[in-house]
């Protein structure tokens, strides 16, 4: 796994985290996520095409960038909603994975080799749309 780091590619125009062609799949625990982990590197995938995330780095790199983001108005979409429901479970103890799945056979595939992962939530970002990967 490489180390998350977040970049402009991965914020929208209000600076809100929207990392396009990301899958960001939450865990109860740091065991959980680790096991997810092992699950996805034995299936061939490497530590380049994801991220793991303390409870810390989702607090300070992701929840940070809602800032302001529904002022003067409330946003149209989800992308505010959805970082503070990260940051209320990294606030619990989650942990996540941030994979690189730009298609919906990549997604769809690494849903099957985590299927039987603790998964606390989960979000695909395609263009425009976040999708639910659990429910």
């Amino acid at each position: 796994m490489k180390p998350f780091a977040l970049e402009p590619n991965m914020l929208t125009m209000r600076g809100v985290f929207y990392p396009t062609g990301y899958m960001f799949i939450m865990f109860p625990s740091e065991q959980d996520a680790r096991d997810a982990e092992r699950s996805l590197e034995d299936d061939g995938y490497t530590g380049e095409s994801a991220s793991l995330l303390t409870p810390q780095d989702i607090q300070e790199k992701v929840a940070r960038t809602v800032g302001s983001a529904d002022m003067p108005l409330p946003s149209a979409g989800t992308e505010a909603d959805t970082v503070r429901h990260f940051a209320e479970l990294a606030s619990q103890g989650h942990w996540a994975l941030m994979i690189h799945a730009p298609s919906a056979h990549e997604t769809e595939h690494i849903m099957e080799v985590l299927k039987h992962a603790k998964i606390s939530y989960g979000q695909k970002y395609r263009h425009l749309v976040i999708e639910d990967l659990v429910e």
